[in-house]
């Protein structure tokens, strides 16, 4: 007699009852499943924080455009591209960034502790220093690259406008642009230039007759110390710039201004051009955002230009007084 206490298909019955698994086939399907909603997610999500990153760098620029504004309502005058104390233009910014305690650190002297890389002195501690607001989020570069003697030297993102036919450091080496260079073609050691910023520029806003709408004043740089072509690198820095020295109106001694300042002359993105000039890509502004850049104008507001925006529109934007009719 069966015994009441035993539940029928219970082990105990006799009759097992079997679970029913994932077969093999099925359980690839899942895989293959989840692979593809991972492929088809993944790169809206990293869509997603590339638009993030890239609403931080506008705001940033807006904040850089508005500190430039304070200093020339301060000092009734936007600051200098670089002076002959080997400064750039960053540096007199400081204070107007919410930084007047790093400000009142640095050293304003030629020689000595006043060198930006004088060993353990206060301007080479300040280039070592991370200040946010200059940095886009989205640059692939380390915090800290050790450069010209400075230990953990900071790269930057942005850099100041020199102009709209500046296509090298050095008046020496317009020519390795070859038929590329215009022959009203500029350098960045030259004194004046037509943009906002040069070699102990003291420029103010109602310089600007093209309309502050339309003149560029600040912009991306894309950012690279570890690459060089023809012996420049793509290297952008901040505060202080060792190897301007030399520099004076009238006696170009220094070289490498564009580690602080750019120009409209090439394209945005000519660093992704292999067929360029070293001497020239370095002029270009550019981005790690993809398509473009992001622009600061003389009257503070901010845009993101395209890597394929008319050439002769955008370089007429590099230029104070030109006169071109620059629209976008």
């Amino acid at each position: 007699m069966r015994d009441p206490s035993i539940e029928p298909g219970s082990p105990a019955s006799g009759r097992l009852s079997r679970s029913r698994g994932f077969t093999l086939v099925e359980l690839l399907v899942v895989i293959a499943i989840i692979g593809v909603l991972v492929a088809l997610l993944l790169p809206a999500v990293q869509s997603a924080r590339e638009a993030a990153r890239r609403v931080q760098c506008t705001s940033q620029m807006k904040n850089l455009g508005l500190a430039l504004h304070n200093h020339h309502d301060a000092r009734g005058r936007l600051p200098y591209g670089f002076n002959w104390l080997e400064a750039l233009w960053s540096a007199p910014l400081l204070p107007y960034v919410e930084e007047r305690a790093l400000y009142d650190t640095l050293i304003w002297q030629e020689g000595g502790p006043g060198n930006w890389n004088a060993n353990g002195s206060p301007n080479e501690a300040a280039c070592g220093t991370v200040v946010s607001v200059f940095r886009c989020p989205s640059m692939a570069v380390p915090l800290h690259v050790e450069n010209q003697g400075i230990p953990g030297r900071v790269p930057a993102s942005y850099r100041a406008w020199a102009g709209s036919n500046v296509w090298s450091d050095d008046v020496s080496t317009l020519a390795r642009g070859g038929r590329l260079v215009p022959v009203d073609a500029a350098a960045l050691e030259q004194h004046p230039l037509n943009g906002m910023f040069y070699g102990e520029s003291a420029t103010r806003l109602g310089e600007v007759i093209d309309g502050t709408s339309k003149t560029i004043m600040l912009g991306e740089s894309y950012t690279d110390p570890a690459y060089i072509k023809d012996g420049q690198a793509m290297d952008y820095w901040l505060f202080g710039s060792p190897q301007t020295g030399g520099w004076r109106l009238g006696d170009n001694g220094g070289t490498e201004y564009s580690e602080g300042l750019g120009s409209t002359a090439p394209r945005i993105n000519s660093r992704l051009d292999p067929t360029l000039p070293g001497t020239i890509m370095e002029m270009a502004f550019g981005s790690y955002h993809p398509g473009g850049a992001v622009f600061g104008f003389a009257d503070a507001s901010v845009r993101f230009l395209p890597d394929d925006i008319d050439w002769p529109v955008y370089q007429g934007m590099g230029s104070r007084h030109g006169g071109e009719m620059a629209t976008d």
